[in-house]
């Protein structure tokens, strides 16, 4: 029962009191009926605006009871649950205080004064006759309270020799035991509302991180919107350059089915962080892949000297590129272009659109057909690519290959390319950009000698591998860390990543540096030092620079200072990573793909369905992620 409850139950006990009828809600022709006539009539009765239910009248016939109910003798260590209302209501009305009220006034009646000498002598039993008959005879004198100059004493205490009789002190006993108890209770009641507000600081706490975490998500889908926005917008702005020369190219077909640019219907049906795809079909760890769009084509390469070509739709495999003399170390797709670098030191340019027009064979019974001698000379010189001042054969297998790109001395191990300007690095410490429409090598970037001449640095101190691991005499080779599985290798890629934008060149290698190149002048303007250890990716945006090495971190650089602004440590070397402004993706070692969220700082590892072996390279757009392996597989993730 509430207080409420209680008081409107007193309330109607005393009104059917001293109601005539001895109903205050009955109407007239119904005023003799008793309560149980009442509730069994079919009828609303109210008292005012309220309704009156039945569950009041059994309160307003229980009423007598429950006032005459004897209440249980509280626990002294019982809660305030275990407190019944009407005992705390009458530990904390004010009429509960009249008995210490009275107990006061009758404890400061006047009483003879007497010293400290007295009172010390009185407590050691140490007062004679004479002070005891003159203390007997002492006569108390209630409202008598000055002393001989007629200043207003002080009211003393009851002396001990006051009686007050028994009847009276147990009356006293009585009610300082039930003082004590209505302490306790109002301090059940106040421990009781204690806890009661300890759950509401609790549940406002819940639910205030709740709301964080709400408007975390609220700002990842804002970012996530604009880097959509950007998409966008850069993609009608290629559709209105492209667009006057769209008319000349739709003839140019092939039997690969090009995918659609984006399927969210059935992507977001897809549960986030499981890989739902499987590509087998390699023989060795894979090297490089890449894609251009979800659902669309993925190229992938492997050790095993093989590059395949994977419809994201199906997942079954629809050709391979062949051409290269090797491993392919490095890639890049862009929509049907796609170029590689190999370890037989050539780049490679590709049409996808094209791969597998040459494995139609023609039927045996065709007749051959007869050409002048003039013509197969001039189709003879056509089939080759001019290649600088050389021209390289292109055989017939290779009808996808566009151009062959020749210049470096030694494996290709990282490209990146915009438009016709491309940019490639390999073991031979150089960086070469390239003029994809003549095939021409325009600039040769020599890292050696960057190092050499060092440009300059925010540190003091310069932390050069080139003494420990001989990199400017002989070839370059460093162990690398032991992955998650303990297996390791020799790491032998000078130049582990580049990119560029405009004139702006970022390379990271194997010195554990970080240029920053003018690709206007070839001259390195800037170091960033702080790896320990060969660099192997990394990526840059206006603000900053992401890298990764095999000294197992991960550092964003500030553009503007040159200082690192966060460092991520893992356990097992870095091999390849790809952010945006919301996440970094990156493969470390492990069988799964760490994800580092960089609004929260936490980190997470897509692992469900995944890899059986560390996994080497990844490549995402927008949630849909692809990501090989040493277990030989390609996988695609659902972010």
């Amino acid at each position: 029962m509430t207080p409420r409850m209680v008081n409107a139950t007193a309330a109607a006990a005393a009104s059917s009191r001293t109601h005539p009828s001895n109903s205050i809600i009955a109407p007239t022709n119904l005023r003799r009926l008793d309560f149980a006539t009442l509730g069994r009539a079919p009828m609303r009765l109210s008292l005012g605006s309220r309704r009156i239910t039945s569950r009041d009248l059994q309160v307003v016939e229980a009423t007598d009871e429950l006032l005459h109910a004897e209440i249980p003798e509280p626990d002294p260590d019982a809660v305030a649950s275990n407190v019944s209302l009407l005992r705390g209501f009458n530990a904390t009305i004010p009429s509960s205080e009249k008995g210490k009220t009275r107990r006061r006034k009758t404890r400061n009646v006047d009483a003879p004064h007497m010293g400290l000498k007295k009172l010390g002598m009185n407590a050691r039993g140490m007062l004679g006759d004479e002070d005891e008959q003159g203390e007997t005879n002492d006569e108390i004198r209630p409202g008598d309270r000055r002393d001989k100059k007629g200043k207003r004493k002080p009211r003393p205490s009851l002396a001990a020799d006051v009686k007050l009789g028994k009847e009276e002190l147990g009356r006293q006993k009585d009610e300082i035991l039930l003082d004590k108890e209505n302490i306790h209770v109002r301090r059940s009641l106040i421990n009781s509302e204690i806890d009661e507000i300890a759950q509401k600081i609790a549940a406002l706490d819940a639910l205030r991180s709740q709301l964080q975490q709400n408007l975390l998500l609220l700002h990842e889908e804002e970012l996530e919107l604009d880097d959509e926005l950007e998409g966008v917008r850069e993609r009608l702005a290629i559709e209105d350059k492209t667009l006057p020369s769209t008319n000349g190219n739709t003839s140019r077909t092939g039997r690969r089915r090009k995918g659609p640019a984006f399927l969210p219907s059935e992507h977001d049906d897809l549960p986030p962080g499981v890989a739902f795809m499987t590509l087998s079909g390699h023989t060795a760890p894979i090297t490089t892949l890449d894609f251009s769009e979800p659902y669309g084509v993925l190229v992938s390469a492997s050790q095993d000297d093989s590059t395949r070509l994977w419809d994201l739709c199906t997942g079954d495999e629809i050709g391979r590129l062949r051409g290269h003399k090797g491993t392919v170390k490095c890639m890049q797709v862009d929509d049907s272009t796609c170029l590689t670098g190999g370890a037989d030191s050539t780049i490679r340019m590709w049409d996808l659109r094209r791969v597998g027009e040459d494995d139609e064979q023609p039927p045996l019974g065709d007749i051959p057909e007869i050409v002048d001698f003039e013509d197969a000379l001039s189709e003879r010189d056509s089939s080759k690519i001019r290649n600088g001042n050389t021209l390289v054969d292109v055989r017939a297998e290779d009808g996808a290959c566009m151009r062959v790109l020749e210049g470096h001395s030694k494996e290709v191990s990282a490209l990146y390319f915009e438009d016709t300007c491309l940019v490639s690095g390999a073991s031979d410490k150089t960086l070469r950009q390239w003029d994809l429409s003549t095939g021409q090598c325009v600039l040769t970037m020599d890292i050696l000698w960057a190092i050499s001449h060092p440009a300059p640095s925010l540190h003091s101190s310069y932390s050069d591998l080139s003494s420990s691991t001989n990199i400017t005499s002989g070839a370059f080779a460093v162990p690398t860390p032991p992955f998650a599985d303990g297996s390791w290798e020799m790491y032998q890629d000078f130049v582990g990543a580049v990119q560029f934008w405009g004139y702006a060149l970022v390379s990271g290698s194997g010195d554990g540096c970080v240029r920053m190149w003018d690709m206007r002048t070839g001259q390195a303007h800037r170091t960033l030092v702080g790896h320990t250890a060969p660099v192997t990716c990394l990526q840059f945006d206006e603000m900053h620079i992401v890298s990764g090495s095999l000294d197992k971190s991960l550092r964003i650089w500030d553009l503007r200072t040159g200082n690192t602004s966060e460092t991520i440590r893992y356990d097992h070397p870095v091999t390849d990573l790809q952010f945006d402004t919301r996440k970094i993706v990156a493969c470390c070692g492990e069988n799964g793909v760490k994800i580092y969220n960089r609004t929260t700082m936490q980190q997470s590892t897509l692992s469900i369905n995944g890899h059986t072996r560390p996994t080497e390279k990844l490549r995402y757009i927008d949630r849909y992620l692809a990501s090989g392996a040493k277990d030989h597989t390609v996988k695609i993730w659902s972010l």
